[in-house]
């Protein structure tokens, strides 16, 4: 679901570049198909989140990532201080960082889909909502293309974490390292 969720969303990021930088619509060209390859993935980019809800092992991992306890405020009070000790950022599969990302990133993925769909089906609202519609999918595209390069910087700085992503394990070293309250 990581993968396919990554490739959409990369999809996504790479077009709409495509469709405001100058430089990079040049290279490319074909407009038409720049901006359907774009529409398409970001209607698709929800997909592989509903299909992985199937999986009784990806809604445990929401049930994780939807709930905060008293350790999480810790973690980010230590995370705010840049207090980059393990014991002082206590953590159980996810730390507080990744839930609040991954909050985010959902809730802005809707809002642009949402946005998005007003602006490709135009006959649908009034001029002033697709404007503002416009408006806040820019601005929140150039948001999420920000926080995806540092979500992607810290993937690349935690090899044991890209790991786990691949093959469905960490060293347990590692595990309680960083998620000393993890209980698999």
């Amino acid at each position: 679901m990581h993968r396919a969720t990554a490739v959409l969303m990369g999809v996504c990021v790479l077009t709409a570049a495509c469709l405001y930088v100058p430089q990079l619509a040049q290279l490319v060209g074909r407009r038409a198909l720049v901006v359907t390859v774009h529409q398409w993935s970001g209607l698709a980019l929800p997909v592989p989140v509903l299909a992985g809800l199937v999986s009784r092992a990806f809604r445990a991992d929401l049930g994780r990532l939807n709930r905060f306890g008293p350790h999480d405020a810790t973690w980010l009070r230590a995370a705010l201080r840049r207090d980059k000790r393990p014991s002082s950022r206590p953590a159980g599969k996810f730390n507080a960082g990744q839930k609040v990302y991954a909050a985010w990133i959902a809730g802005a993925t809707l809002v642009m889909l949402g946005t998005g769909l007003m602006m490709w089906f135009t006959h649908l609202t009034p001029l002033v909502w697709r404007t503002s519609a416009t408006f806040v999918h820019d601005w929140l595209a150039l948001t999420v293309g920000i926080v995806l390069a540092g979500h992607i910087g810290m993937a690349l700085a935690d090899p044991e974490a890209r790991r786990g992503m691949r093959t469905g394990s960490v060293d347990r070293d590692w595990a309680e390292r960083e998620h000393p309250l993890w209980r698999p």
